[in-house]
């Protein structure tokens, strides 16, 4: 649990606001906010005091109050729009979001309908427990099972989607209250947001994207005074410097462009491959000319990109053979050279101890510096060199963002814990740097493409509430195949599970494209629901210093760090709670001993013998750091938010083609962190009571998933098994069970079509969904199952590999979707394909010969296997590819196990006196 900045609670008297007659308990000399109205406690002018002590009488007539009531009511649509600190109390309670809830005409049935298949389900199982198939016991108790855990597992996913919302920001009122005319000061009183970008090998992950994620960035919508972006290179590699070099030149250009024109996206690279009309809604007659030249620029931008790989090493090598003409002791390392001619301290193209990946000192370089405080508007004139591109910049500002490119140290040793690593250093440096009371982290390819996304964000954080942990951002893909094969879009998590779980507590953590509260991420408890705000310092003194004397032991030795923390949470508080004189307090430049001191906080030993990783930053020790961050935020009572606009989508992901093995093997990832929370000490099931029951469901669903692999491999080898036994699971294919069956698809079917009406979803999505559920619970859930206990109990992480089989297709559209990866994760439900073919060919060929088939028994194994094989049939597709080159040890691996098993089959179930070997062996 984290903790709290809390002084002693000091002499306290009860009042009664005036102007609605609620009573609360205030601290004497201090301002505080009436519940009902949101303005500040006015005394009743008949109060009178009781005993000398203060104390204020609370009574007042009904008649009295009214007045008050009609008096305020007048005084509000009288008074000027605006002014002064009378404007502030005013639109202090204006809600800058709104809350849609779902129709009742959909939900009141959508709820009736899960509980009338509880019962359903409830008496379905009594039947089949009280009806057993006396001649397959086997088959009978397998499907029990099954049936039963696919019944808890449905309950535990449908039970949170019983109050599902929706959420609009409202831009105008933010921009109203933080830049409208009531505004103190010239400058914008909006939050700054610290923007973290990681990246982790530039050899895997594209410089380009990354640039396009920078650039996106820098041209949003939101105060550029404000905004500072953070780029986090984990592999330390010049190439990802040199690009960020080229971007902050670039930028000079492009962010303009997009001011100018109000241009969306903000992203080159996907503004300019829009396949809609690109002159629509623009009135500017020199935007072609503009659009023109920008785009030629950006084209020299990308070729400038994709050829510092080359460059740098071209450059290293004249350099290291300058080196080597010198007279020197003994010959110069083969060093890698920055464009100024000095050596790069990080890693370098030809690795050395000190310079490699895993082992190389901490860089920071601040980019762009702070923005001046005074808008820089260009005047067109070409002879003072503020004209770019001959764009004619007349009233535009010019400023840009403050960006810095940080790269933490490795040491062998150390444990770097990768992502959540990264993200603790980036916490740290920024909070010395900037101190933004926000922080927004993005993947390398999440791409802004709405620029209002900061903004809908800030919405949610300041509206009204403190207790808002952060607010996740759907994911939205772009390059996906048209029919979403491996859905990739995952639109029925994003559409309907989230905003389900908002109307609990809010949706969990996604690890990217998330705005966070500063003082969750440093673990501190949510403010309590109180009338009063609560002091950070006592008169004496006292109580700051001893909470002081705790931070070093969570935060580290910086003192930087630890006095940023309670400006932090003073700047996160809404713009009512702050005194008039220390809003929108302008931001300077960075200086040379700030970053001496992120480059101390960002080193590999800073986090020794403090809370870092534990319960401050993000969690270490997980496969999914990002859902078990927002699960210690949750379990200390914070809530959090989902943002989800419906005009635009806020970000979108530029690398989304994968093929069928990294699918799997991004599910893998996925399943092996809810494994580890599940046996770790973060299981939901030891939750506090700072969580609602139904959001503790949620998280128990996500942690005990995996574990209904077991249960869906067998319950998918149940129809091979029922057609080459001749049975199945249940005596007799009888009208109760058929009813049973029927009421049970109907309702699921109905439930799915409401789903699909209030989320805005399509039913395909569904259906891919369901067939991806099958394709990764046979597959990457049981290695999840193999893979979360070594994690846990003994520390080993394995790593899943995939062999690439070439493609002579590259240049094709979906290339890469099209490739086929070997993995081993394609055994299990290869294996179940040809089981069921296999069955299916000798149930055909048994009861064609038989002199009395038992069609009964047949259709249903046949209907049974043939559910099996069409969830499966995206997974055949992919294994066959575009042109069928398919790996041959997928076949002749499946293939060995499923004769095996079959002809085990055969020699087992033969029958007595029969030529075949086996004799009259049977299953009990």
């Amino acid at each position: 649990m984290g903790a709290k900045m809390e002084p002693p609670p000091a002499s306290i008297s009860e009042e009664s606001c005036a102007d609605c007659s609620v009573s609360g308990k205030l601290t004497p000399g201090q301002d505080v906010l009436c519940p009902r109205c949101r303005e500040m406690f006015k005394l009743l002018e008949k109060a009178k005091e009781v005993n000398g002590a203060g104390a204020l009488s609370l009574l007042e007539t009904e008649e009295t109050r009214r007045n008050n009531l009609e008096a305020k009511e007048s005084s509000k649509e009288n008074a000027a729009c605006g002014a002064g600190e009378d404007g502030l109390k005013r639109k202090q309670n204006r809600p800058m979001s709104r809350k849609i809830n779902v129709p009742a005409a959909i939900l009141a049935p959508y709820r009736l309908l899960i509980l009338f298949r509880i019962i359903v389900l409830g008496l379905y199982h009594a039947w089949r427990i009280k009806n057993r198939n006396e001649e397959a016991m086997w088959l009978w108790g397998i499907s029990v099972v099954c049936e039963i855990w696919f019944s808890f597992s449905w309950l535990l996913e449908q039970l949170p989607k019983f109050n599902p919302v929706k959420r609009v920001a409202e831009l105008g009122v933010l921009k109203d209250e933080f830049e409208g005319p009531s505004t103190q000061t010239p400058n914008s009183e909006l939050p700054a947001i610290d923007v973290f970008i990681t990246a982790a090998d530039p050899d895997k992950e594209s410089a380009l994207v990354t640039a396009n994620t920078v650039l996106s960035v820098l041209a949003a919508d939101y105060p550029f005074e404000k905004l500072t972006c953070y780029i986090s290179d984990d592999a330390g590699s010049l190439l990802t410097f040199e690009a960020m070099a080229e971007v902050s030149s670039f930028a000079a250009m492009w962010v303009p462009f997009c001011r100018k024109h109000d241009v969306e996206p903000r992203g080159p690279e996907s503004y300019f491959n829009l396949k809609k009309d690109p002159y629509w809604n623009k009135i500017r007659p020199d935007f072609v000319k503009d659009r023109r030249r920008m785009k030629r620029e950006y084209d020299e931008f990308k070729v400038r990109i994709n050829a510092l790989r080359d460059a740098v090493r071209r450059r290293s090598y004249a350099y290291n053979a300058l080196e080597e003409r010198k007279v020197l002791p003994e010959a110069p390392p083969p060093a890698t050279w920055m464009a100024d001619g000095c050596y790069w301290p990080a890693t370098w193209i030809d690795p050395l101890p000190g310079h490699r990946y895993d082992d190389h000192p901490p860089v920071v370089q601040v980019m762009l510096n702070s923005p001046s405080n005074e808008p820089v508007l260009t005047t067109g004139n070409k002879e003072d060199g503020t004209s770019v591109l001959s764009m004619d910049l007349t009233g535009v500002n010019t400023r840009l963002p403050l960006l810095v490119y940080i790269a933490r140290e490795k040491r062998p040793g150390f444990e770097d814990h990768k992502k959540a690593g990264a993200l603790n250093a980036l916490a740290r440096a920024s909070a010395i740097i900037s101190n933004g009371p926000f922080l927004l982290n993005l993947d390398y390819d999440n791409y802004v493409h709405d620029s209002r996304a900061f903004r809908q964000g800030i919405c949610y954080m300041l509206d009204g509430s403190e207790r808002v942990c952060f607010v996740q951002f759907p994911l939205r893909l772009d390059g996906v195949d048209p029919s979403d094969r491996y859905a990739n879009n995952n639109n029925v998590f994003f559409d309907v599970n989230m905003p389900a779980l908002d109307g609990i507590q809010g949706p969990f953590n996604l690890g990217s494209r998330c705005l966070f509260r500063r003082m969750a991420v440093y673990g501190f408890d949510p403010p309590e629901p109180s009338l009063q705000r609560r002091q950070q310092v006592n008169d004496d003194g006292q109580s700051d210093q001893k909470i002081l004397s705790t931070y070093s032991k969570r935060f580290g030795n910086s003192t930087s760090l630890i006095d940023s923390i309670p400006v932090a949470e003073f700047q996160s508080r809404p713009l009512y709670d702050r005194p008039e004189e220390t809003v929108a307090a302008p931001r300077g430049a960075v200086t040379l001993p700030s970053v001496a001191e992120a480059l101390s906080v960002i080193s590999c030993s800073y986090e020794d013998k403090t809370q870092w990783g534990e319960c401050v930053g993000w969690i270490y020790g997980s496969a999914k750091e990002d859902v078990a961050t927002g699960y210690r935020m949750h379990n200390q009572g914070w809530r959090s938010i989902y943002c989800s606009p419906i005009e635009r989508d806020a970000f979108r992901s530029a690398a989304a083609l994968i093929n069928l093995a990294d699918r799997l093997n991004q599910i893998l990832r996925r399943a092996t962190g809810s494994v580890e929370m599940f046996f770790s000490h973060r299981n939901p099931l030891l939750v506090s009571s700072n969580m609602r029951a139904l959001q503790r469901l949620a998280y128990l669903n996500h942690s005990a998933n995996p574990f209904t692999s077991v249960f869906l491999t067998a319950y998918c080898s149940l129809p091979a098994l029922c057609l080459l036994s001749g049975k199945f699971i249940v005596q007799s294919i009888s009208v109760t069970f058929l009813t049973y069956v029927l009421v049970l698809t109907v309702t699921l079917c109905i439930l799915t079509l409401l789903e699909v009406k209030w989320s805005g979803t399509q039913f395909v999505d569904w259906w891919r969904n369901e067939q991806m559920r099958v394709i990764g619970g046979t597959s990457a859930h049981l290695g999840a199952l193999l893979q979360g206990p070594l994690r846990v109990f003994t520390g080993i992480k394995p790593s899943p590999t995939a062999k690439k089989s070439s493609a002579d297709d590259d240049d094709e559209e979906f290339a890469q979707l099209y490739a086929v990866r070997w993995t081993w994760l394609m055994v299990p439900p290869i294996t179940i394909m040809a089981l069921n073919l296999i069955a299916v060919a000798i149930g055909v060929s048994r009861t064609s010969q038989s002199s009395s088939p038992e069609w009964s028994e047949f259709l249903g194994g046949l209907f049974f296997s043939f559910w099996v094989m069409i969830h499966l049939y995206p997974f055949a597709k992919g294994l066959v590819g575009r042109r069928g080159k398919t790996p041959t040890v997928v076949f002749v691996w499946s293939g060995l196990v499923a004769i095996t098993i079959s002809l085990l089959w055969a020699v087992l179930k033969s029958p007595s006196g029969a030529q075949e070997l086996g004799g009259s062996i049977t299953f009990p």
